[in-house]
Formats: C-alpha cells, sequence, structure tokens
C-alpha cells in the first residue's frame, strides 16, 4: 500500500512538471512573441497611441474577468464534471457577453467624453467584441486544465500570437494608428478562439442547467467577486495616470510594466494553470498539499527573484535597445515595477492553495481587505507623483505576502514567517547579484564603455545578463541552496519517465 502511494506520488509529480514546463513554454512563447511585437508597434506608433489602448483595454478586462473568473475556476476545482457542465457555463458565458457588450457598446461614448478623446468611443465597440471569443475560450481552457494537456494550449496561443501579430503590423505600415494596436488584439483572442476549438474538439449541446450551474456559482461567485476587485484595483493605475497626467505617461507607464510583466506572467500563470489542478487534486491531503505548497514558493522565487533583480540592473539599455531614447522616461517605471512583480509567486502559490481547499470565502475576504489598503494606498501616493504611487505599491505588495500567506498557517500549518524563512537564500543571493551587475554598468560608464551605438549598448547588456547569471547560479551552487536542488531533481525525473 505504501509502495503504490509512492508509485502514485510519483506519476502525479511528473504530470505536474510536464505540465509546468508546457505551460511555461507557452507562457514564454506567448510573452517573448507579444513583446516583439508590441515593440515594433511602440516604434511606430508612440507613446500617445499606447496609452490609448491601455485605457480601453481596463474596461474590456474588468468584463472579462466577469466571463470568466468564476465558472472557469469552479470546472478546474471541482473534482468531477461532465458534458452538462460544460455545455451550461458554455451558453451562459455567451449570454453574460451579450449583456456586457450591450454595456460597453451604449457607455463608449460616456468614456470618450470623460477622457476627451472622441477616437476611443467606436475603437471601445469594436475591441469589446472580444468578450464573445473570451467566453469560449474560457470553456475550452477549463478543459485543458483539467487534462493537462497544455500542449495543446500552447500550439493555439502561438500560433494566435504570430497570426493577430502579423494583422497589427501591416495595420501600423498603412497608416491605421490606434486601429492597428485594436485589430492586434482583437484578432489575438479571435484567432485563440479558433485554434482552440479545432484542438481541444469538444463541442458544446444545447443545454443548460440551472441546477448545476447553481452548483458550480456556490464556489465560483467569490471568485468572480475576487477577481473584479482584483483586475478593477490592478487596472487603477491606468486611468487615475490618464486624468492626473497625459496619454504619454500612460504610455511609458506601461511600457515600463510591460517588461516585468512578461516575466511575472510567464512564472506566475504557468503556476496558476497547473497549480490549481495539481493543489485540487491533493485538496483532502493536508501534508501533501503543505509539501506542494512549500516546493511551489521556494520554486516560484527561485526564478523570479533574480529575473526582477537583473531586469532593474539592465533596465536602461532594455529601454534604448528595444524602445529607443523618447521611451527613456520608462526607466525609472520598470525599477519600481521590478519590486512589485519580484513577490508575486508566492501571492499566486498561497491564494491557489486556499482555492484547492475549497475556501473561497477566505479568499474573498483577502481581496477585500488587500484592495481597501491598496485604493487607500493609491489615494494616498498619487498627489505625490507617478514615483511614489509606484513606491508605495511596492511596499503594498510586499505586506500582501503577509496577507495572503497568513490562513495557511492555520489551514496547512504553512504560515508567512515560514515561507519567508525558506526563501531568504534566493533573496540575499538576488539582491547581492543585482547589486554587482548595477555598479557594473556605473563602472563601464566611467570607462566610458556604456552608451553610444547599439552594438555597443548590446555588448554591455550581453555582459551584464551573462555576468548576473553565472553570480547567481554560481552563488545557489555553492551555498546548495534547497529549490536549486529540487528543479534539478525535478528535471532529472521528468527526463527518466520519459525514458521509460
Amino acid at each position: 500500500m505504501i509502495e503504490e502511494y509512492h508509485d502514485n506520488k510519483k506519476a502525479s509529480d511528473r504530470s505536474i512538471v510536464r505540465g509546468l514546463l508546457w505551460k511555461a513554454v507557452e507562457n514564454g512563447g506567448d510573452q517573448i512573441i507579444t513583446f516583439v511585437i508590441s515593440i515594433i508597434l511602440a516604434r511606430l506608433l508612440g507613446p500617445e497611441r499606447y496609452g490609448t489602448l491601455s485605457l480601453m483595454l481596463v474596461f474590456i478586462a474588468v468584463a472579462n474577468v466577469i466571463i470568466q473568473s468564476g465558472f472557469q475556476t469552479s470546472l478546474i476545482q471541482k473534482k468531477q464534471i461532465e458534458d452538462e457542465d460544460l455545455s451550461s457555463v458554455f451558453w451562459m458565458g455567451l449570454g453574460i457577453s451579450a449583456l456586457l457588450y450591450a454595456l460597453i457598446f451604449m457607455s463608449a461614448p460616456y468614456a470618450a467624453d470623460y477622457f476627451g478623446d472622441e477616437a476611443i468611443s467606436p475603437m471601445l465597440r469594436v475591441l469589446a467584441l472580444m468578450l464573445f471569443f473570451g467566453a469560449v475560450v474560457s470553456v475550452e481552457t477549463a478543459i485543458i486544465s483539467r487534462r493537462m494537456d497544455f500542449r495543446l494550449q500552447f500550439i493555439a496561443t502561438i500560433a494566435a500570437d504570430l497570426f493577430s501579430g502579423a494583422i497589427g503590423i501591416a495595420a501600423a505600415f498603412l497608416g491605421l494608428g490606434t486601429w492597428a494596436l485594436v485589430c492586434q488584439q482583437l484578432f489575438k483572442y479571435f484567432f485563440l478562439m479558433i485554434f482552440m476549438i479545432l484542438l481541444v474538439r469538444w463541442r458544446p449541446e444545447i443545454y443548460v442547467s440551472m441546477s448545476r450551474l447553481r452548483s458550480l456559482f456556490s464556489f465560483g461567485w467569490k471568485m468572480l467577486v475576487s477577481g473584479l476587485i482584483d483586475t478593477i484595483y490592478n487596472n487603477m493605475y491606468t486611468p487615475v495616470i490618464q486624468k492626473l497626467y497625459s496619454p504619454a505617461m500612460v504610455g511609458y507607464y506601461n511600457r515600463g510594466n510591460q517588461f516585468p510583466q512578461i516575466i511575472a506572467n510567464s512564472v506566475s500563470q504557468t503556476m496558476q494553470a497547473v497549480m490549481l489542478p495539481a493543489f485540487s487534486k491533493a485538496q483532502d491531503e493536508e501534508e501533501r498539499l503543505r509539501e506542494l505548497l512549500s516546493a511551489t514558493v521556494r520554486m516560484g522565487c527561485f526564478l523570479m527573484f533574480p529575473m526582477m533583480a537583473g531586469l532593474m540592473a539592465v533596465s536602461e539599455e532594455l529601454v534604448l535597445l528595444m524602445l529607443g531614447e523618447e521611451w527613456l522616461e520608462a526607466v525609472p517605471m520598470l525599477r519600481l515595477c521590478c519590486l512589485s512583480y519580484a513577490v508575486w509567486p508566492m501571492h499566486v502559490a498561497n491564494l491557489q492553495a486556499i482555492n484547492a481547499r475549497g475556501r473561497s470565502d477566505i479568499f474573498l475576504k483577502l481581496e477585500i481587505i488587500k484592495k481597501l489598503i491598496g485604493v487607500a494606498v493609491l489615494v494616498f501616493s498619487s498627489g505625490y507623483g507617478i514615483a511614489a504611487m509606484l513606491c508605495m505599491k511596492a511596499l503594498f505588495d510586499l505586506l500582501c505576502t503577509f496577507i495572503n500567506a497568513a490562513p495557511n498557517a492555520f489551514l496547512l500549518g504553512y504560515g508567512p514567517v515560514r515561507q519567508w524563512r525558506g526563501i531568504i537564500g534566493e533573496l540575499g543571493l538576488s539582491a547581492l547579484m543585482g547589486t554587482v551587475v548595477f555598479a557594473l554598468g556605473g563602472f563601464m560608464t566611467e570607462l566610458g564603455m556604456e552608451g553610444g551605438s547599439y552594438i555597443s549598448i548590446l555588448l554591455v547588456t550581453m555582459l551584464k545578463v551573462a555576468l548576473g547569471i553565472l553570480i547567481y547560479l554560481g552563488g545557489a551552487w555553492l551555498l546548495r541552496l534547497r529549490s536549486m536542488k529540487e528543479l534539478l531533481a525535478y528535471c532529472r525525473e521528468t527526463v527518466r519517465g520519459k525514458g521509460r
């Protein structure tokens, strides 16, 4: 019996690692392709037009949460689902999309008047068509997550990125301005929907069960409200900066935010997509769930801390290489955003563990507490400039690691103090690496090696990155960090599993 348990545990671990690897490849590929496309479009269109798009995407993001958040999470978390559950959620999602689209369509002129830009109204109406595509993708994604077959999502996402990116760049060259960005965003969701339908091969029945929807909604409504609160709060900075400053400053903020966000999303979304179904399977085994949570926090921080520290150290060179001198005002915003994103793996891991235990009530309470504090921080800091706003946000995100981890102290016996104690090596080593690499930049400036031609900036950046990797991996090996040993062990186990 014990041997059978360990065999099942190893098989489960291999399944989780395979899922993590495929999801990491999908998220990484998606973020890289999207980033490259956005860089091309940013050079073609400039900061102000990107600021206008960012403002419109706030409305779409909020509406998408209403469509996707609650029911999708319920479908993943539920132990067993049937076609009736999937079909009911599918048709309900399309119905909600129609209502939200009508609401956005009617309110678009008022949004345009409020922000003083008449062009927002027609573009927002067209962009809101994404909601219908998102409703379909939501169910397909839940199916893939339950199967942990993220290879299919990788194919669909990369294909959608490439096709939509080509359309957006072509539209920009044709002189369509902000409409080029609208086309790229809209067609990304459209192609993602088409490819997901072709690959997943699930078809809805003409069937809606209110009893099944009520059962799913009993868990999902708390996730829905939590998702709304989180999305509204995370997107508050864009309209606040737009109102207090200018569309160009919104563009600088969003470009500065995008660099660390690419890395954070790649790591955090991978964790979120894979760990919720993995945690849910172990929801009745407290010791196993605690082991998974502990390993996930360590692994996430082992990856995220050095990447954020390194990004802060090469931020100026990166902006010059990718965007050009006209975007240099984004550099200080980029560095401050890195501080906020560094602790995201801790947020994701703790919240997914709470969800896996079926405690969406705790999840909702945490979101309400955090966002009340967050709004107060934003209101207080907004009068002191964008730098003050982002500094206070970084401190608030640090505080949230304690708030999110607190419930797991009594649910799993793994609270915030134990978690921070377990990653102190990764934190210290990342800080050392970032400081050395940043100091190297100052030393090169004194010698006249930094600045000048594109090639010289590229060489300096490559040297900094290489040094950072060498310091971090070498230090991790010398300190024998547990997270590094676990990562190597997981990789070896996965290779052996494939070999068998």
